[in-house]
């Protein structure tokens, strides 16, 4: 029996092992990968704006960050981790600064007005468009809100959702999908690792367990020799 045990430990404790590897090579890789996100950010040199009191801000006033936040927090249900924003470290390299600078240029792209210019008389709709300049307030349509057969409208998305503001988009939504990743790395190199302690423990233990049996056998033997003597 004390055999037994003792291999299931040997098993047991040869697992733990395993698990804590496992977790050492996820831990190293994911730190490659922060290393990469770090070094992109610095060559970017993307940074969030503060105040003097440590609050955001978008071009030196508070108010349009709140709104900024409100779209990240309320319209895209994100959920900000306020430690990730820090006035110490204003270089966009977290999951929340990435989000929020996303979020900043939504802001500046759906709140402005656009100059469309038709070249020509345009009907729409039984009304007529005369040529010459309009001014198109945007308020607050992402792409897919224009109405397209609208001349004004179909020709005001295109300036107001430019392929720069499209592409800063989607090049930030990468770096928080990254950045979240990564957290996810870390946390599984961690559960590895941890699962790989509890393994050795349990192993350890029934090596202990065996010494107390074959102790126990061997005082029992020699009661039972004393006896028959």
């Amino acid at each position: 029996m004390a055999k037994k045990i003792k291999l299931l430990g040997a098993f047991l404790a040869l697992v733990g092992l395993a698990f804590v590897a496992g977790g050492i090579f996820a831990f190293t890789k994911v730190q490659a990968g922060a290393g990469s996100l770090q070094a992109f950010s610095q060559v970017q040199n993307v940074t969030l704006s503060y105040n003097e009191d440590g609050q955001l801000v978008d071009r030196g006033e508070v108010e349009p960050a709140e709104r900024i936040m409100s779209i990240l927090k309320d319209d895209w249900k994100y959920p900000v981790n306020m430690a990730e924003l820090d006035p110490n470290d204003p270089l966009v390299n977290t999951g929340t600064e990435y989000m929020y600078q996303m979020a900043t240029i939504t802001h500046h792209v759906i709140d402005q007005t656009v100059t469309v210019t038709l070249a020509e008389d345009t009907d729409y709709n039984g009304e007529t468009l005369k040529a010459g300049g309009y001014e198109v307030p945007i308020d607050g349509k992402y792409w897919s809100d224009f109405d397209r057969a609208n001349p004004l409208e179909g020709a005001a998305r295109g300036k107001a959702w430019s392929d720069t503001a499209l592409a800063l988009n989607g090049q930030l939504g990468v770096g928080a999908v990254t950045a979240s990743t990564l957290q996810m790395g870390y946390g599984v190199s961690g559960l590895l690792g941890g699962l790989g302690l509890v393994f050795l423990a349990i192993g350890a233990a029934l090596f202990w367990i065996t010494m107390g049996l074959g102790e126990t056998a061997v005082a029992v033997e020699t009661k039972d020799k004393t006896a028959k003597a």
